[in-house]
């Protein structure tokens, strides 16, 4: 496993964490299909919530939010559609959906940081 993976698949831990800790009901991580992966999808009251989470080890190069752009969005968008599609429990059934991005970023010293932005897109 390549270093950045690592760093990766730590700030996607610590950021399911972060939501279970405030409630909402974790549904699935690391989804997959052929179009692409889902990091976390969550249940949050009435609303499905699809989260994007970016680790970085510094903000040298930019706050890992900012690596989520158009292109980004609109790729987790279709997931979302793909996903939604693969556990449809009901006909009709037409959750919220929002879409939400955590950062992580590594302390050198310390505990990391974890920002969520709640509908960032």
């Amino acid at each position: 496993m390549t270093a950045n993976r690592a760093i990766g698949q730590y700030g996607e831990r610590l950021a399911a964490r972060y939501l279970a800790e405030r409630g909402l009901e974790i549904l699935d991580r690391n989804w997959r299909c052929r179009d692409g992966e889902l990091d976390i999808v969550a249940r949050d009251d009435a609303a499905v919530v699809f989260c994007e989470v970016k680790t970085r080890s510094s903000t040298d190069y930019g706050y890992p939010a900012e690596a989520v752009d158009g292109i980004k969005a609109a790729r987790i968008r279709r997931l979302a559609l793909a996903w939604l599609a693969d556990h449809r429990s009901a006909e009709g059934f037409r959750p919220e959906l929002r879409f939400d991005v955590i950062s992580v970023v590594l302390a050198r010293r310390g505990a990391p940081s974890v920002e969520h932005r709640i509908g960032a897109f």
